[in-house]
């Protein structure tokens, strides 16, 4: 796909870890069908699935591609962005990815509940006007505690992450262009 049309709506889907026989987990699932009854109301979206692969297991983006295919969506229609290895990187990578296509709209952001706040922030930083793609209403786990771990990592990575991307768009050192 060379470039995206204006009325194109991307969806940017955040990944979350497979198993070790790279079958999905609960979270990647609810996270695809998340961006897929959000794309019911918009039909001309394009999905991009973001998320690479540190340990050898296949790529999120990989997985959530196969998801999407499987749910009736054709390949010209999703955009893979299988490099990144954290949030971070996925809203640099997607970034990239989108505006070398000429995107310069809205993004949609589908992710779980606990990390849709950090995801459109970064999202926002990175230059994007964004959507919220309203996340599944079930827990991202089981138990209380394991719940509240995924809530609370949330509080330090997103001033972390906004300082990354902050350090990332400034000019440094001798010779730097300014804008």
């Amino acid at each position: 796909m060379s470039g995206l049309p204006s009325e194109i709506r991307p969806i940017v889907i955040f990944g979350a870890r497979v198993r070790p026989d790279g079958t999905p987990t609960a979270t990647l699932c609810r996270r695809v069908e998340a961006a897929l009854a959000y794309a019911r109301s918009w039909p001309s979206a394009v999905f991009v699935p973001t998320g690479g692969s540190p340990d050898g297991r296949p790529a999120e983006a990989a997985i959530m591609a196969r998801l999407l295919r499987e749910a009736g969506i054709p390949d010209t229609a999703i955009l893979v962005e299988d490099t990144a290895l954290d949030t971070l990187e996925s809203v640099l990578a997607c970034s990239v990815l989108l505006r070398e296509r000429g995107h310069r709209g809205c993004v949609a952001v589908a992710s779980s509940a606990y990390h849709l706040p950090r995801c459109l922030i970064l999202m926002r930083l990175a230059g994007w006007r964004v959507a919220r793609v309203p996340p599944a209403r079930v827990p991202a786990a089981r138990r209380w505690a394991r719940r509240w771990f995924w809530r609370l990592r949330e509080i330090p990575a997103v001033p972390w992450d906004a300082l990354l991307l902050a350090r990332r768009r400034l000019p440094h050192g001798p010779g730097a262009a300014d804008d």
